[in-house]
């Protein structure tokens, strides 16, 4: 159908989907995996930045806003694209830019 996969906050330990087993297992129906979440854990975003480049990954970061007052806290910036492969390969070469430090702030 067109659409990707999105492994979000894939080591924080409140809201991970995923044993990092599990994660490996599924690696190859991954597309894109969040290695910067403003909310997570700067170890667990360490880690999906870690297992990412292990597995050839997709990188991608997250503010994870969910009211006005958080957006900014990071994002991402990268070319225009046209069609799937071409947002994987744009996305590949984004920059990332985290506004600020990771797991400040979190939420219950």
């Amino acid at each position: 159908m067109g659409g990707l996969t999105y492994a979000c906050h894939p080591f924080d330990r409140r809201r991970s989907a995923f044993h990092p087993e599990r994660l490996v297992e599924l690696a190859p129906r991954l597309d894109i995996i969040e290695t910067h979440n403003s909310w997570a854990h700067p170890e667990a975003n360490r880690a999906a930045a870690e297992l990412c480049r292990e597995l050839g990954g997709v990188a991608a970061a997250g503010s994870d806003a969910h009211a006005a007052h958080e957006l900014g806290r990071c994002w991402m910036e990268m070319e225009p694209y046209g069609g799937v492969e071409d947002f994987l390969d744009k996305l590949r070469r984004a920059r990332h830019v985290p506004n600020t430090p990771s797991g400040l702030g979190r939420r219950a």
